[in-house]
């Protein structure tokens, strides 16, 4: 049985990496391509070695979206190919039964999750991180819309609503401003700075301007502070991911940014179900080989299987369609993250193996 598994992993493996390699290379020219009419310009000119940097940089992300794909393309080929040829079925005449050949592809299915797992939550995150401070150094700044984003907390019965603007470069803050509410919900302070920096257990506000809203009907005053330190739990990567896109961070810096919205009283079902997502998006690798078994046991004409493998290919757009409607349907109708992020794969493999087992026990 070592031999037939080093075959058939030795296959699978080629191919998926041959299918992923040809993803990221029309991702790559295709992103290179967008970058080239920024080339020239910015605050600081953008040269074309940095868009290229700027775009390898992004592979990382690329290939943790299409690795499940590219394993549900690659093991449909190699079981197809080697139904055409009749191969599996002397496999299966050399003690190769569907219950050892699910359980074989599974154990490459959850080598394909560990590698999707590491790329999502180590290396995509850095890589689209470094290629967003790249990008800043040409921009001046990493924003969001017009507004920038917004973070709320919640200090000795104070409410506290925060706004920043833009990330420099060197990782400090850009227009920030603080809007501080009594227990009734009035706007007691409001603090703005046009520079402000991480420090440990707060905020370091450059050039700070205090305006304070008297309840007694003695106006509003305003105070000038050269260096003003605001005391705060906001982390850097909360703001990151206020500024960022949820679904590339680490699965950790989402979690503890959903455990800051809870505990002041933010919704959090969005970065719910993309937390929910980031856990079981690997997994989708074991339910793309469970997808790809049945194909084996099918039999082939001579050409045909072309048309099977792109079936196959329709099957899996299907499933990340699918992924993403939930997702959406999800946060709308205020489902459960975890069944919402679940769901289509739970669907998907009961459908697949549903189809290994009419394909083995009824014909």
């Amino acid at each position: 049985m070592k031999t037939i598994r080093r075959l058939i992993y030795r296959e699978v493996l080629a191919s998926v990496v041959f299918v992923a390699a040809g993803f990221l290379a029309l991702f790559f020219f295709f992103d290179f391509v967008d970058e080239l009419p920024n080339v020239g310009k910015g605050v600081t000119p953008y040269r074309l070695t940095q868009a290229l940097l700027y775009v390898t940089l992004m592979v990382p992300s690329h290939l943790y979206e299409l690795l499940p794909i590219a394993v549900l393309i690659g093991t449909i080929f190699v079981m197809a190919r080697l139904a055409q040829s009749s191969e599996y079925t002397i496999l299966r005449t050399s003690g190769l039964g569907p219950g050892r050949a699910l359980r074989t592809l599974m154990l490459l299915g959850l080598g394909f999750t560990v590698l999707t797992f590491a790329v999502g939550d180590y290396v995509a995150p850095a890589a689209d991180r470094a290629a967003q401070l790249l990008r800043a150094r040409y921009e001046g700044r990493i924003s969001i819309g017009q507004t920038g984003a917004w973070l709320k907390e919640r200090q000795a019965g104070l409410t506290y609503n925060v706004n920043v603007g833009a990330l420099a470069p060197d990782g400090s803050m850009q227009a920030v401003r603080i809007f501080e509410a009594d227990d009734r919900g009035f706007l007691v302070t409001m603090l703005q700075a046009p520079r402000a920096n991480f420090t440990r257990g707060g905020w370091i506000l450059h050039e700070a301007e205090r305006t304070s809203f008297r309840g007694d009907g003695a106006g509003v005053a305003r105070t000038a502070v050269h260096e003003l330190r605001w005391p705060s739990e906001i982390s850097p990567e909360m703001v990151s991911v206020a500024l960022l896109k949820p679904d590339r961070m680490a699965t950790l810096d989402l979690f503890q940014y959903i455990r800051h919205l809870e505990q002041n009283g933010q919704t959090s079902q969005r970065y719910e179900i993309e937390f929910w997502r980031k856990v079981f998006y690997p997994l989708s690798c074991l339910v793309m080989v469970v997808l790809a078994l049945p194909f084996a046991y099918l039999h082939f004409r001579s050409g045909g299987i072309t048309s099977y493998v792109f079936g196959g290919v329709l099957i899996g757009i299907s499933f990340f369609l699918l992924n993403n409607v939930f997702g959406y349907i999800g946060n709308l109708r205020a489902w459960w993250p975890w069944l919402t992020a679940a769901s289509p794969g739970l669907l998907y493999s009961m459908l697949s193996l549903g189809a290994f087992s009419w394909l083995v026990l009824r014909r």
